[in-house]
């Protein structure tokens, strides 16, 4: 890991690029999700991270389907604390649930424009599989929209 972050600090095209942080509580659904979008959408402007207050410990198997429908790809996303990116600077740091952005968040170096996107959590759905997925890509569409309309 120290390696690869040297590597990167080294590359000036990624020294122009803008950092972004999402974070919400479990870092297991829609802060994983927006990661990916983030890196897919911004490719070139963004790179991203997300982490939560109280990783989950997983990533749902239904974000990573829901990406790979939409021609998103993620490879092996994994639930972070917030705490590894405490000394980082970011451009900006979006909270995607209301819990996290009611939590105290870590101070992050410098000054990061704070956004805060209220994205129901489509983990809490309930019904049908046809049901689940729809909630899956609600979620996936409020993300992109929001991305489209205050990063790019």
């Amino acid at each position: 890991m120290a390696k690869e972050l040297r590597e990167a600090a080294a590359d000036p095209a990624l020294q122009l690029m803008k950092k972004a942080l999402v974070l919400c509580t479990g870092n297991s659904c829609r802060s994983i999700m927006a990661e990916a979008l983030i890196n897919h959408l911004g490719a070139g402007i963004y790179t991203a991270e997300s982490a939560g207050s109280k990783p989950a410990g997983y990533v749902r198997p239904r974000s990573i389907e829901t990406l790979k429908r939409h021609g998103v790809e993620i490879s092996e996303p994994r639930s972070k604390s917030w705490d590894e990116f405490a000394a980082q600077r970011f451009d900006t740091v979006i909270t995607v649930c209301d819990q996290a952005a009611n939590e105290s968040c870590p101070v992050f170096p410098g000054n990061p424009r704070k956004l805060h996107w209220s994205i129901p959590d489509p983990a809490r759905a309930q019904g049908s599989d046809e049901e689940l997925i729809q909630a899956f890509d609600d979620a996936y569409r409020l993300l992109k929209s929001r991305i489209e309309k205050e990063l790019l």
